[in-house]
Formats: C-alpha cells, sequence, structure tokens
C-alpha cells in the first residue's frame, strides 16, 4: 500500500506541476509579449549604433509589429462579436420554434371546439340557452385539458395536426356560414319580438307641409319657404329618387335629415367617394376569403325597411361626386319596373340555411317604403348628372337660403307609409289633372317637337299624372304645378341644344307659354327660358 501511495503522490504531483507551468507559461507569455518597458529598454541599449538606415529600419519594424498585433486584436474581436451573435440568433430561433410549438397547439384546440360544436348542433337541436351555455362551457374545459396533455409533443408532431386542421376546413366553413350577413341577422333579432310605432293620423297633406315646415323651424332652426315642402312631398309621390341640387350652403342635406327627425326614423347619410365605381360600394360585396358578406348600412336600411311601416330615407350626399349612372344603375332599372314584387337585387348567387330570413335565394326584396335623395352641386369637383338619372328622378332646386320666420313650436310625431299612400291615392282621386291644361301640354309637346326635336316622353307623363295632384291637395295650384314639373322634366333638356342658334325660338316658345297657359301663368318655365337666352 505505501508503495502505491509513494507512486500516486509522485504521479499526481508531476501533472499537477504540468498543468501549473502551462497556465504560468501562457501568463508569463502575456506578460512578455506585452512588455512595454522591456522593450524600451532593449531599444536603449541598441540605439546609440544606429545609423540612418538603421533608424529607418527600426520605425518601419515597429509599424509592422505594432499593425499585425492590432490586426490579430481585431479579428479576435470580430470572432468573440460572431459568436455572441450566432448565439442569440440560436436563442432567437429557439423562441420562434417554442411559438410554432403553440400556435399549433392553438389550432388543435379550436377544430376540437369546432367538432364538438358541430355534434352539438345535430345531436342537441332544441336545447335550452342554459343547457347550451354549459355545454360550451364542457366542451372548452376538456379543450383545455387536451392541450394541457400535450405538453411536450414535438414540431412534427405538431404538422400532423395542422395537416388534420386543414382536412377539417369544410366543416368549420358551415359554422362560419351563420354570419355572413352580421348585419342582417341582427336586423331578424330585432324585429322577432318588435312592437310597432303609435303613428300619427288624421291630417291632410296640407297640414303635413305646414306642420313639417313649423318643425323644422322651431326645433332644427331651418328655414324652407311653404313651396318647398310642397314639392318635397308630391315628389316622393312620384318616384322613389330624389336630386336636390343647387349652390353649397342652401339646406340640400339637411331638408332629408330634419324629415327624418320630424318623423321620429332618422334618414340613413351616405357619403358618396369620388372612386364608387360599382353597386359594391353601396351594397356591399361578399368576401370569398372571410365568407362574409361585407355588409353597408345603406344595405341594413334597406333589409330593415320590409320590417317596418315606416317612411325610410337615405341620402346619398354629393351624389354626382362620382358617377351615378355607374354605382346606382342597377337601383335605377330596378325602380323602373312596372310591378313592385319585381324590385329585387341579386346580392349573392345562391342561398345558404343560415341566410337572413327575408333573403330569399340570395336576393333582396327593394321595399316600397324608402325614397332615395341625392345631394348635387354642380362644379368642377364634380361629374355632370345624365339625362338617365334625370329622367327617373324628380330634381328640386335650391337656388336661395330661407328666411328666417316665426313659428310655433312643432313636435315630431311618427307617420306611417301607409297612411301616406291613403293620402296619395286620395289625391289623385280628388285632383287630376283638368282636362283643358292635358289638351294643352298636348298641343304644347308637339310644339317643341316640331321646333327643338324634343319630346315629353311616358315617363315624364306619368310622373306629372302623379305629382301635380298631390301636388294641389298640399295647398298648391295645378297650373303651379305643371309649371314645375315642366321647368324640371322637359326644359331643362333645352341646355344640350345649341343655344347661340335658337334664341330666337326660345323667344317664341316664352310667347307661346303665354298665350296657351296665360300671361300671369307658367313663370318657372318663362324665368328659366330667359336664362337661356341671356346665356348666349
Amino acid at each position: 500500500m505505501d508503495a502505491f501511495l509513494g507512486w500516486f503522490f509522485e504521479f499526481m504531483n508531476f501533472m499537477l506541476q504540468g498543468v501549473i507551468r502551462f497556465f504560468v507559461g501562457i501568463f508569463e507569455g502575456i506578460v512578455q509579449t506585452f512588455n512595454v518597458v522591456r522593450y524600451i529598454e532593449i531599444f536603449r541599449s541598441h540605439y546609440q549604433q544606429f545609423k540612418f538606415l538603421d533608424w529607418v529600419f527600426s520605425i518601419l519594424a515597429i509599424i509592422l509589429i505594432l499593425a499585425v498585433w492590432l490586426t490579430i486584436i481585431l479579428l479576435v474581436v470580430f470572432a468573440i462579436r460572431r459568436i455572441i451573435r450566432l448565439r442569440k440568433n440560436t436563442i432567437t430561433q429557439e423562441s420562434i420554434f417554442e411559438e410554432i410549438t403553440d400556435l399549433h397547439k392553438e389550432i388543435l384546440r379550436l377544430n376540437d371546439e369546432k367538432d364538438r360544436i358541430l355534434s352539438l348542433k345535430v345531436s342537441q337541436a332544441g336545447i335550452s340557452a342554459k343547457e347550451l351555455a354549459k355545454e360550451l362551457s364542457d366542451i372548452t374545459e376538456k379543450s383545455y385539458e387536451k392541450i394541457n396533455q400535450m405538453e411536450g409533443v414535438s414540431i412534427p408532431d405538431m404538422e400532423a395536426a395542422e395537416d388534420y386542421a386543414k382536412s377539417q376546413a369544410p366543416a368549420a366553413a358551415e359554422v362560419v356560414v351563420e354570419s355572413r350577413f352580421s348585419k342582417l341577422i341582427e336586423v331578424d333579432q330585432k324585429y322577432t319580438y318588435y312592437t310597432p310605432l303609435e303613428y300619427y293620423s288624421g291630417f291632410t297633406l296640407e297640414q303635413l307641409c305646414q306642420d313639417f315646415r313649423n318643425f323644422a323651424c322651431s326645433k332644427m332652426n331651418l328655414y324652407y319657404e311653404l313651396e318647398m315642402m310642397r314639392i318635397l312631398i308630391a315628389s316622393m309621390a312620384s318616384t322613389k329618387l330624389i336630386l336636390l341640387q343647387g349652390i353649397s350652403g342652401t339646406g340640400k342635406t339637411s331638408l332629408p335629415y330634419c324629415f327624418g327627425k320630424f318623423i321620429k326614423n332618422d334618414a340613413t347619410m351616405a357619403s358618396v367617394q369620388p372612386s364608387w365605381r360599382d353597386r359594391t360600394e353601396l351594397f356591399g360585396y361578399f368576401n370569398e376569403f372571410t365568407k362574409k358578406f361585407n355588409e353597408t348600412e345603406v344595405l341594413r336600411r334597406i333589409y330593415e325597411s320590409s320590417y317596418n311601416d315606416d317612411i325610410n330615407m337615405i341620402v346619398l350626399d354629393e351624389m354626382n361626386i362620382a358617377r351615378v349612372e355607374y354605382y346606382f344603375a342597377e337601383m335605377l332599372s330596378v325602380l323602373e319596373m312596372p310591378d313592385p314584387e319585381q324590385w329585387k337585387l341579386e346580392l349573392v348567387p345562391s342561398s345558404w340555411t343560415s341566410d337572413p330570413r327575408n333573403l330569399v335565394g340570395g336576393r333582396l326584396k327593394i321595399p316600397e317604403n324608402i325614397w332615395y335623395l341625392g345631394t348635387a352641386n354642380n362644379d368642377d369637383s364634380t361629374f355632370a348628372v345624365s339625362d338617365k338619372v334625370y329622367d327617373r328622378a324628380f330634381t328640386i332646386n335650391f337656388e336661395s337660403k330661407g328666411q328666417p320666420f316665426d313659428a310655433p313650436m312643432t313636435e315630431a310625431r311618427p307617420i306611417s307609409f301607409s297612411y301616406l299612400e291613403e293620402l296619395y291615392s286620395d289625391a289623385w282621386e280628388k285632383y287630376p289633372v283638368s282636362k283643358e291644361n292635358l289638351d294643352k301640354i298636348a298641343k304644347l309637346d308637339i310644339y317643341i317637337i316640331q321646333k327643338f326635336r324634343i319630346a315629353f316622353g311616358n315617363r315624364i307623363m306619368k310622373q306629372l299624372y302623379e305629382f301635380v295632384p298631390v301636388y294641389v291637395a298640399c295647398g298648391g295650384s295645378e297650373i303651379n304645378g305643371i309649371d314645375y314639373v315642366l321647368y324640371t322634366k322637359v326644359f331643362r333638356k333645352f341646355e344640350s341644344l345649341n343655344l347661340s342658334l335658337i334664341r330666337e325660338d326660345l323667344k317664341e316658345l316664352i310667347a307661346y307659354l303665354s298665350k296657351s297657359f296665360g300671361k300671369n301663368n307658367m313663370n318657372e318655365c318663362k324665368n328659366y327660358l330667359e336664362r337661356l337666352q341671356r346665356m348666349y
């Protein structure tokens, strides 16, 4: 045993001395390598014997040696920095892998929950809300239990889980189907237990015009002439599209806004954008990626109007900042159909079982109790309204600001579409356009065709038959109603003619109007024709 201990002690002593000498040698080597004091002493012991060339070579040698050591130090520093950077990248990659693992776990959790919801929809149809909530809670707890059991699962396993999730995508789409018309479904839910308002009735159209004017003055500080109220109510009887045209600041947008407040059913305001090109800007579109329909407020208001008997208004503010015949073209065609049952727009090519109740076959029924009012400015920033739009719309011109007046306090009152339609029907029956004036209009039509190659057309005559009686029921006169229709629907077309060549013809037309309808009548038409004369 003593022999072993003697050998082992001598062996370890020799080895440890070698290790110590190794580190001591490294330390002494570093100290000797960077011993600047010793270098100076060596230089001093030799420089006295230097000649010129010796000085030159010694300086160059010192510079070269310093450059070599500086290069070595920089390489070491760069190597250390590179090692640190690689270490950071390795750590970042590890964290990314961990995040990917977490995301795969989430995919599994969502798909597991989706599968259970689908099975619940099939097997648990008709359960109560409390039972449904309890079942969903149990599903969530079980899903989390499954995730907790997956701690430590490798990434290849997660990739397999992702493939499974992709294979289940069609079934997941069935769940998404339920909300492709989220806003319209909310309307369905709203009207499930809807109680209609108590509508105000027992008034005449003349009282309606007066009360609306007084309400605008007393409650909204808006001042309109009574004539403006008559034209608005009468134009609603003749068309669903009304064009409010005139200079800025005359109350075009405020008129339908105020009317919505008066009937306790606010108008929907839609600000037209210059980029509008087709109907998707107005109604929305189906997103194939999300499997949802991007609904607009205009679409929601049209759909909601089918549930109630209210008077509904949609205001297309700055209507002609984009081309009306582009984005509103389909509505122009639909509203021209004589049978309101054919007023339908196709929103989607096919129907799903979870679509809103009143969306049959993917088609939206346009209700009769809604009007579309567009405001238009005539300046360099807007497009000219085409004849196609003018013919289908009824134009209300705003040529001046209303003057303040005193009005009694008048409260808002809900008015039903049905009662308004009754008032219109009564007006058409009681105040039809007289045969005498119809004969004069027929002769005027022939005169204008011969002189200017412009005809009235059936659409204009239909609007005249519907507008004038209601205008009379609102308190106006028949001749003034005819005057306004011819001014806005017929003589407006004269702007497209070469006015410099028809000045004398316009003068003769003014004289013809005075002779046929009376010197003091048809003032709107005469004033307009005189303005055309002065333009050239």
